[in-house]
């Protein structure tokens, strides 16, 4: 016998039987062998190939109260997850004090206390807010990713930039977040990485990046700096710069790979050159180890430009 044909909105991601109970499909229909059972009631049809909020979704269908936190809540956001934690896919379910701890397979369970605005609708899911996901994660980060994941939430770009960039929230709202939740583990880390966040870094190994310039007593370098042509137009984008000695440093990651690419690095180095600037590109290797080659290379580069200790 044909099987009913399921919803739209049940066909796109994981859902819970209490969804599919409310869309008039029956228990008999959710046990079919189109759908796998990811968890105790929630369903993922076989050939969805969901990912992000999608799959998630089934997990706050399951009630009222369910809110994703911590990883799963970056993850949705799309945030930076750190290296050494991007093999743990355990699903971070909370819900608020006084409503039951939650249990099931491959879920870490919080109870946790939600002020006003702290949780929201993403995508489908109810997740924590970037603020809020951002001050859970301070009591599992190390500093170095905790103001990457900072950075990310912050990030825009104005119109002069190729992809314009809307921040997810502000460095203000994470201060807040701080001020709200006095004695909540990781706040001396939060506190820490809310002096080195930045507006206007793409990635996390750009942070990186940055953190071990200024570790190491170099100038810091300036974000969303755009350089402009004798037309006005809007010519160059480093990752970051240092202006006053006109240096573009540009972080080289994995989509630098292909022809193409290689191509469009080479016209961009020409541009730079064209404008009187020097290009340093930074690749992941340059940021492994306790001392850095990036350091080196851009130590280098300020030297070469006439950069002193003690100022121009």
């Amino acid at each position: 016998m044909r099987r009913a044909e399921l919803p739209g909105e049940l066909t796109t991601g994981s859902f819970s039987v209490r969804s599919s109970d409310k869309a008039g499909v029956s228990r008999t229909r959710t046990a079919a062998k189109d759908l796998v059972t990811v968890s105790r009631g929630i369903r993922i049809p076989v050939h969805s190939g969901a990912s992000g909020a999608a799959a998630l979704r089934g997990y706050t269908d399951l009630d009222d109260t369910s809110v994703l936190t911590s990883l799963s809540a970056l993850r949705v956001w799309g945030g930076p997850v750190p290296a050494a934690m991007s093999g743990d896919w355990r699903i971070h379910v909370a819900r608020r004090r006084g409503f039951s701890f939650p249990r099931r397979v491959n879920v870490v369970g919080h109870l946790l206390t939600f002020l006003p605005g702290e949780t929201v609708e993403y995508d489908g899911v109810r997740v924590t807010s970037p603020a809020r996901t951002w001050l859970d994660l301070a009591s599992l980060l190390v500093l170095k990713d905790l103001v990457a994941v900072g950075d990310f939430f912050v990030c825009a770009h104005g119109p002069e930039f190729p992809r314009p960039r809307r921040a997810l929230c502000s460095i203000e709202d994470l201060r807040v977040a701080v001020s709200r939740h006095r004695g909540m583990r990781g706040l001396k880390t939060a506190r820490a990485a809310l002096e080195l966040i930045r507006v206007g870094c793409d990635s996390a190994p750009e942070t990186h990046m940055r953190l071990a310039l200024v570790d190491a007593g170099l100038p810091e370098p300036e974000l969303n700096h755009v350089l402009f042509g004798r037309d006005g137009q809007p010519v160059l984008w480093p990752d970051a710069a240092y202006p006053d000695w006109k240096i573009a440093l540009q972080y080289d990651g994995r989509h630098h790979g292909g022809e193409e690419q290689y191509l469009r690095d080479i016209r961009r180095q020409d541009t730079t050159a064209l404008h009187g600037w020097l290009e340093v590109r930074i690749g992941k290797q340059h940021l492994e180890g306790d001392h850095p080659a990036v350091v080196r290379k851009v130590r280098s580069a300020l030297l070469s430009r006439g950069w002193t200790r003690d100022g121009i």
